[in-house]
């Protein structure tokens, strides 16, 4: 069962990154994958630390993390493709930039009402809902940080990458 669940997460990160490729570009999805890869990681080493059990509710969790994070760093994307319309003069990392700084009180404050919940869940909740609740928890939290601090960065360093190995594919060098 627990195979299963591993599996579903895998596939959900492969339709993920299909479905970015598709509505905005390849350098997103694979900032948006990482990033969801990242969070799923970070959830999945507290509960190696703090030893709790994963178990089918808990492999719900990290889908439900997956989601609530694809959201956020889909929200700061699409702002981000607006802003590339709207200021195209400017160099893509001051458009992203901007583009978080725009989107930054809307992820905190979403986040932070989430949150609240999850907190009420985790205290009040029961043994039952108690690794369930951790798991939205940190994984609330991470991917927060991950939508505003990870997956734009990355969209960043992919392009930076692929500028650097045209130049020197056409410097006649090896990439």
């Amino acid at each position: 069962l627990r195979q299963k669940g591993l599996k579903a997460v895998a596939f959900a990160m492969v339709a993920i990154l299909i479905y970015i490729t598709l509505r905005f570009e390849f350098r997103f999805a694979v900032g948006a994958v990482l990033a969801l890869a990242h969070d799923v990681l970070i959830t999945l080493g507290a509960f190696s630390v703090f030893n709790k059990e994963i178990d089918l509710p808990i492999i719900a969790a990290f889908l439900a993390i997956i989601g609530y994070s694809l959201n956020d760093t889909i929200i700061v994307y699409d702002r981000i493709r607006e802003n590339m319309g709207r200021y195209h003069k400017e160099s893509f990392p001051v458009i992203v930039n901007r583009s978080v700084n725009e989107t930054l009180s809307r992820t905190i404050l979403t986040s932070g009402t989430t949150l609240l919940v999850i907190v009420a869940l985790f205290l009040f909740g029961g043994g039952v809902i108690h690794n369930f609740a951790f798991a939205l928890l940190v994984g609330v939290l991470v991917g927060t940080y991950s939508s505003i601090f990870v997956a734009s960065p990355l969209v960043i360093l992919w392009q930076d990458l692929k500028k650097n190995r045209t130049k020197v594919k056409a410097a006649g060098g090896k990439a």
